[in-house]
């Protein structure tokens, strides 16, 4: 298996940037197809009436993103070239929560951003990382906003504590770990769905290398006052990890959408890449 397909959602944000720089060296890297969904949050349009002057900055603000729309699907379309990656460019006016797991669930990967509380434009959804994460069947590398990381999957990190969404993650970061120079199971507390003599860990880590990869485990303890997530960034930061591999859980309860401890610290707390599988 490998990745080639990949859609990365697009939008006016700051990050979209480099988040499709990122997608266009995995698309490169991996032989890809790279598809670009452009897709925002657009209000109503009647709802700005509410507040005097709110209409004309409608109107100003929607110009603006028509020219951010612009300029990124012209660099869309050159850094394809550039790069000799073959791809396309798809703008839709439906909600980024909705057409993103669309477009996604006929891709073997999608790259998307974490939610930026300071940049309006990030937003295009209610709780868009998760619902994407939830709900799109595929795995989803997403990418934070403050990171160095340009190229992520030179060592890969997992986080394993033999559930089925860990297990669902391993396999689907395969492609990754076949060409990075280090994979280390991280097992936190160790793994307690495992049991048995063995180091936590110790039998995903076989099933890896017999792809011909380099794997090593490490079983840590959690502090008193840490979570599972802020243990998991801490290893990663302290590992020299590019990417972060982990199971994502959740549940809808009524129309609140509630997520497991460390996917929620992560999610909020990233600093490299994570690629998520639920």
């Amino acid at each position: 298996m490998s990745y080639k397909t990949i859609v990365v959602h697009l939008d006016t944000s700051r990050r979209a940037h480099p988040r499709l720089e990122i997608a266009l060296r995995l698309a490169k890297h991996f032989g890809a197809h790279l598809t670009g969904v452009f897709a925002l949050f657009s209000p109503d349009p009647r709802s700005l009436y509410v507040m005097a002057g709110t209409a004309s900055y409608y109107a100003t603000h929607e110009q603006l993103r028509a020219e951010r729309r612009g300029a990124l699907e012209r660099l869309f379309h050159a850094e394809l070239s550039r790069a000799g990656v073959a791809g396309e460019w798809v703008a839709v006016d439906q909600s980024a929560s909705l057409a993103v797991p669309h477009r996604g669930r006929c891709a073997d990967l999608i790259i998307a951003g974490q939610d930026d509380p300071d940049d309006p434009e990030s937003y295009v959804g209610n709780y868009f990382p998760e619902n994407l994460v939830m709900s799109a069947g595929r795995p989803v590398l997403l990418v934070p906003n403050a990171s160095s990381v340009t190229s992520p999957g030179g060592h890969v990190m997992v986080g394993w504590d033999g559930s089925r969404e860990a297990t669902r993650a391993v396999h689907d970061a395969l492609p990754f770990m076949r060409t990075a120079r280090l994979t280390t199971i991280v097992a936190v507390n160790g793994a307690r769905r495992e049991t048995g003599p063995r180091l936590p860990g110790a039998d995903i880590a076989a099933v890896i290398a017999r792809h011909g990869i380099k794997v090593e485990v490490k079983d840590v303890e959690a502090g008193p006052a840490a979570s599972v997530g802020d243990t998991l960034l801490s290893e990663a930061a302290g590992l020299g990890a590019d990417l972060l591999v982990m199971g994502a859980y959740g549940h809808a309860r009524w129309q609140e959408l509630v997520m497991g401890g460390a996917t929620r610290t992560v999610l909020q707390s990233m600093t490299v890449p994570v690629l998520m599988s639920h």
